[in-house]
């Protein structure tokens, strides 16, 4: 077969028909003739601007076509007829799959076509007349191979034909493996450390029930740092965060770790939630200037019934009350930490018996080609559908934002709830309170009001004695150290009793050892004594409180 016959027709080019008369073949060199000289740059020569043309663009057959595809650096094969027959393969090809006999059939005598899938590809090419390619097939052996096939024509055959153009990408392919298996064990650690540094088991506060999720992205985005916790205060008072570090992979989750572990620390001091802010703030931009992370910091107190919060750019605290309407938590509202030179406000939102609080990062609600706020409604409107145990909503308000297995983004949901409890189980839970008024007789009257308040309570003998003697070391020491106005709030769960005294002045006591001549300075020290644990904490406006809880019997 004369292979400087055939002509493969490439996308984008004319080819020129054959030179000289019908079954004449060119020079494989191409001895042309004298060629016109060039006009000189800028003039125009319309008479041979024809012949100059001709004379420049050679055909393809003015070139040798066996020895064109035996220097190919790919494997090169050239097949003819419906049946995609041989017709030449050339030594790279050998090299690789063996040779080939030609006029023997492709299906027939080369698996390696069948392993890449070309045999329908063939097909598609004798049909279409247009080019068709393939990349990164695997055969049998292990080596990956990009295939192209170009039509191409024969005056010597009634059918057309096929060039086949294998290009070996083994080492491609198993560069681009090593790679994607190098990317699937970095973010296999950064998941791992960042559910690590989550909490593992979220603290349950005796008048909420609560319950979180986290959802990294898809394996092809790396982890972010969204995270959240759940930290109890003591008497009662339960802290709520949810933050996100902007960025990914193990730099955002050891971010996230830091500011999780320092907001744990800032949240026993006990401060307001906008002074925790403030200390965070100038944190993370020690932590890592480069990183921008935002985050809200709530506290709830079941007497007071709302949600004190603080936010640091963050997305806003959405609440379900028990009707169904849903409620935004509006500013204060401040830059993300980090930035520096900013003061940080609190603000509050009701959170009544019966309600519910959704703390959220934006990889819940935002999408591309989509406003936040849109993603916001979007929530909201789910989160007024929502019933069931947190849990129950978690999954509910996920389902409801399109956020699957194969979402792009992590997201981070936390969802609390305030119970309206009736029946026994509203038994459990009890509040009262006497104001201290009247000077040194002001003790006597809260012992008095305690013992009398434990004994309908129905507590045993043994943890009622308890309680007044915390009672009366407390409201001493507020008397003593203490101003106007003074407060004794006594309060059970089906957990604990909280025994609080608060009073006008901010200085806050502190656990000493007595001498044995001293005459005083040892009431905190029974109280820490006989309580389960013990605390005070500043309150808006100057004051303080100071309480301690009993755990209640099995």
């Amino acid at each position: 077969m004369n292979f400087t016959r055939w002509s493969a027709r490439l996308p984008g080019t004319q080819r020129r028909a054959a030179r000289g008369s019908e079954g004449s073949v060119p020079a494989a060199r191409g001895e042309y003739g004298p060629r016109p000289e060039r006009p000189a740059e800028g003039i125009e020569d319309p008479e041979h601007a024809e012949d100059t043309v001709d004379s420049e663009v050679p055909a393809l057959e003015d070139f040798s076509v066996r020895d064109l595809l035996g220097r190919l650096p790919g494997l090169v094969a050239l097949l003819y007829g419906p049946e995609h027959r041989i017709a030449y393969v050339n030594e790279a090809y050998a090299a690789a799959f063996g040779p080939r006999t030609p006029g023997a059939t492709v299906a027939a005598t080369c698996p390696e076509a069948e392993e890449l899938g070309l045999l329908p590809l063939l097909d598609q090419v004798l049909r279409s007349g247009k080019p068709r390619t393939v990349k990164s097939r695997r055969t049998a052996d292990g080596g990956s191979y990009t295939v192209t096939c170009l039509p191409v024509d024969s005056p010597h055959l009634e059918g057309a034909g096929v060039l086949v153009h294998a290009a070996d990408v083994t080492d491609h392919a198993e560069a681009a493996e090593r790679l994607r298996a190098s990317e699937r064990r970095h973010r296999e650690t950064a998941v791992t450390l960042q559910r690590s540094l989550l909490p593992q088991e979220l603290e349950q506060p005796d008048d909420l029930r609560i319950a979180a999720t986290y959802q990294p992205g898809v394996a092809d985005a790396a982890v972010g740092g969204d995270w959240y916790d759940v930290i109890t205060l003591g008497a009662g008072r339960t802290a709520l965060v949810i933050g996100d570090v902007m960025g990914r992979g193990v730099r955002a989750a050891a971010v996230m770790g830091q500011l999780r572990t320092a907001v744990r620390a800032y949240a026993r001091l006990d401060l307001p939630p906008h002074e925790v802010l403030q200390l965070l703030d100038g944190l993370a931009a020690e932590i890592d200037a480069s990183q921008i992370a935002t985050c809200v910091y709530a506290v709830h107190d079941p007497n007071e019934g709302k949600l004190v919060y603080a936010s640091a750019g963050h997305l806003p605290i959405l609440v379900r009350d028990e009707d169904g309407t849903v409620r935004t938590a509006g500013d204060p509202t401040g830059p993300p930490l980090g930035t520096g030179g900013w003061l940080h406000a609190s603000g509050s939102i009701a959170l009544p018996p019966g309600s519910t609080a959704v703390l959220y990062t934006d990889g819940l609600v935002e999408r591309r080609r989509e406003d936040i706020d849109e993603g916001v409604e979007a929530l909201a409107r789910a989160l007024a559908g929502a019933s069931g145990t947190p849990q129950v909503i978690c999954g509910r308000l996920l389902r409801a934002l399109g956020v699957t297995a194969e979402h792009d983004d992590d997201v981070a949901v936390l969802v609390v709830q305030h119970p309206a409890r009736d029946g026994a189980d509203a038994e459990l839970f009890h509040n009262a309170a006497l104001e201290l008024l009247g000077g040194v007789e002001a003790a006597p009257r809260a012992r008095a009001f305690a013992s009398g308040v434990l004994s309908s309570w129905r507590f045993p003998v043994e943890l009622r004695d308890l309680g007044v003697l915390a009672t009366s070391e407390l409201v001493a020491n507020s008397l003593q150290h203490g101003t106007p106005p003074m407060r004794l709030r006594l309060r059970r769960t089906d957990r604990r009793l909280i025994i609080e005294v608060t009073d006008g002045d901010d200085h806050l006591p502190r656990r000493r050892r007595a001498e044995t001549e001293d005459e005083a300075g040892r009431g905190i020290s029974i109280v820490a004594t006989i309580a389960s644990s013990w605390g005070s904490r500043r309150t808006p406006g100057g004051g303080k409180a100071v309480w301690c809880e009993f755990a209640l019997p099995d």
